[in-house]
């Protein structure tokens, strides 16, 4: 599971959800943003205001992604999950990047860009029924309620299997009912055969 950490905070605050979600098949990934930043203005802006510090974001994903193909994963055995702007990168890039994931979970996040924003998303292939979680508050103060249901939308377009789940007044936080459903994404995505059981380790933040 390569996760991505919200805006103020570090790959060891995301890391620390490991330890909530109780699975050691999984080895958890976590990438550090410079000043504990992806992008340095709100999600909703002009994709280009954001730039290049987005495009370095997403670029980093996908290195982190072809470092851990050429390790022997595959793509459709990997995980991305984020939490606020780090759930707001992971939807990004996997839209951009549509393909057979294992998962994707986006945790108070949602497509980055104003409303204005074209998802046609020319060019990309299917997600071929990867797993999809959205989950976040009906009043988040940060992310819209329009936002993620768009993003569903997107998703369910480019053939996701897509569960959203709005909470109502929650916070801007996680909560059990996103951690269990994730944990059943994960104990989805489990094999029996030895062979392909990934090592149980938190590796160190890249």
């Amino acid at each position: 599971m390569v996760m991505i950490h919200g805006r103020g905070a570090t790959a060891g605050d995301i890391l620390s959800l490991a330890d909530e979600l109780i699975r050691p098949e999984f080895a958890f990934l976590a990438p550090q943003a410079q000043g504990n930043t992806w992008y340095p203005f709100s999600f909703m802006e002009p994709i280009e205001r954001n730039d290049p510090w987005l495009t370095y974001g997403l670029n980093l994903i996908h290195s982190l992604l072809e470092r851990i193909n050429r390790n022997g994963v595959p793509t459709e055995r990997i995980m991305l999950l984020g939490f606020s702007q780090g759930a707001c990168l992971v939807l990004e890039y996997a839209a951009r990047h549509s393909q057979r994931f294992g998962g994707v979970v986006g945790l108070s996040g949602g497509l980055i860009g104003p409303d204005s924003t074209p998802r046609d998303y020319v060019g990309v292939g299917s997600f071929d029924g990867t797993p999809v979680f959205l989950g976040c508050s009906d009043v988040d103060p940060h992310i819209p309620e329009e936002r993620v249901a768009e993003t569903q939308q997107v998703f369910e377009r480019l053939g996701a299997r897509v569960e959203m789940r709005l909470y109502s007044n929650m916070g801007h936080i996680i909560n059990r009912d996103e951690i269990e459903y994730i944990r059943g994404m994960m104990a989805a995505l489990i094999t029996p055969r030895p062979a392909q059981v990934l090592t149980a380790s938190k590796q160190p933040c890249l």
